[in-house]
């Protein structure tokens, strides 16, 4: 237990006051015990040097002084030599309480000096921190920006080279279908031909929206209005699906955007959301403005939470990442480009999820 400044000050004087009662009560044929109480009075005078410094050594040792010398006088005063080496022992008390006291307090001011060291050395560690944090996230965006970059001339190439003769796949294998009518072998093989060029076509289209440049032409957005048109023309598909869409938004601010991508940006994420979740479960859509903290703009907060399986912990970290699904027959370009969109109007996309306890997704955009 650290004793306090009070208590210390009571100790000291405690100690004092009982080494002189023995002193003033123990005979005076008992000089060996004499002797011994004379070197206790040590102990309270550098208690007071380290507890208080040069001022609490030299107080201490004075205030020992002045109780033993009448001690001396009255007691001792027919005994000159004794009287003197007493004399001597009380000058011994100040030296001893000044000297301690003085390094004590040097060592105190020194203590004190490191520990302020420390925390500046402490804050330099934080600043750095923060710097090299920051610096890290910078070369994380410079590698995305390298990949978008790399993907968009993929993408023009891709756009010449597969969707020209795609689209000619596609209507030659129209034209034969309709000689095949509907239970021919053949009719089968034909509509998976023209199932699977749609997929590819989805995949390409998929690759143009994610390596386009976000900023386009902005305007004023009714995220309420855009929102209860999304949950609208989902319904058919949640309703087949045996998925209920439940839509609770607060009086919603217009925002400054882009409609057509923030529409795509909620539509991926209510399409993932519907085909997470099972039979009976339910997909909301949650809309809050959020208080200001600064000087900084107002955000609305909009979160897509599903009551789905949930996604494990190791896919958790790369949902995001082009080209990486856990869906059998997905892109993994949804939810990247859902990104590239959201960081496109100054907002931010986060992720939670507990397998077996559904996902949520949180869109934070600027007002």
């Amino acid at each position: 237990m650290k004793l306090t400044g009070p208590l210390r000050i009571l100790l000291i004087a405690a100690a004092i006051v009982g080494i002189s009662l023995f002193h003033y009560l123990t005979p005076l044929h008992l000089p060996a015990l004499h002797d011994i109480f004379q070197r206790l009075y040590y102990l309270p005078i550098i208690l007071a040097a380290l507890w208080f410094g040069l001022r609490g050594g030299l107080t201490t040792s004075i205030i020992v002084s002045i109780v033993y010398v009448p001690h001396i006088l009255f007691q001792w005063g027919d005994r000159p030599s004794l009287e003197l080496e007493k004399f001597l022992e009380i000058v011994l008390y100040n030296v001893v309480g000044g000297i301690t006291g003085f390094l004590c307090q040097k060592e105190g001011e020194r203590r004190e000096e490191l520990e302020r060291a420390a925390s500046r050395l402490e804050e330099s560690y934080r600043a750095l921190r923060s710097q090299a944090d920051l610096i890290i996230g910078i070369e994380e965006q410079l590698r995305k920006a390298e990949r978008l970059s790399a993907l968009g001339e993929l993408s023009a190439m891709l756009a010449h080279e597969i969707r020209n003769p795609l689209g000619s796949i596609r209507g030659t294998a129209e034209i034969i279908l309709d000689d095949y009518p509907q239970g021919h072998p053949k009719h089968e093989f034909l509509e998976i031909l023209l199932k699977e060029t749609d997929r590819l076509n989805r995949v390409v289209e998929d690759f143009l929206r994610l390596s386009r440049p976000v900023d386009g032409e902005k305007k004023t957005c009714d995220l309420d209005a855009e929102l209860h048109q999304l949950v609208k023309l989902l319904e058919s598909d949640a309703a087949a699906r045996g998925v209920r869409v439940v839509l609770d938004l607060e009086e919603m601010p217009v925002i400054n955007g882009d409609p057509e991508k923030l529409r795509q940006a909620f539509l991926n994420l209510l399409l993932n959301g519907i085909q997470a979740t099972g039979e009976g479960g339910t997909v909301s859509v949650q809309g809050v403005l959020l208080a200001r903290q600064s000087d900084d703009a107002s955000f609305v907060e909009l979160s897509f939470a599903d009551s789905g399986e949930g996604i494990p912990p190791g896919s958790l970290e790369k949902i995001f990442t082009p080209f990486f699904t856990t869906k059998e027959g997905g892109t993994g370009l949804g939810l990247a480009i859902t990104q590239r969109i959201v960081e496109g109007h100054g907002g931010a996309v986060t992720v939670e999820s507990e397998p077996g306890h559904g996902t949520t997704f949180r869109v934070k955009l600027p007002v």
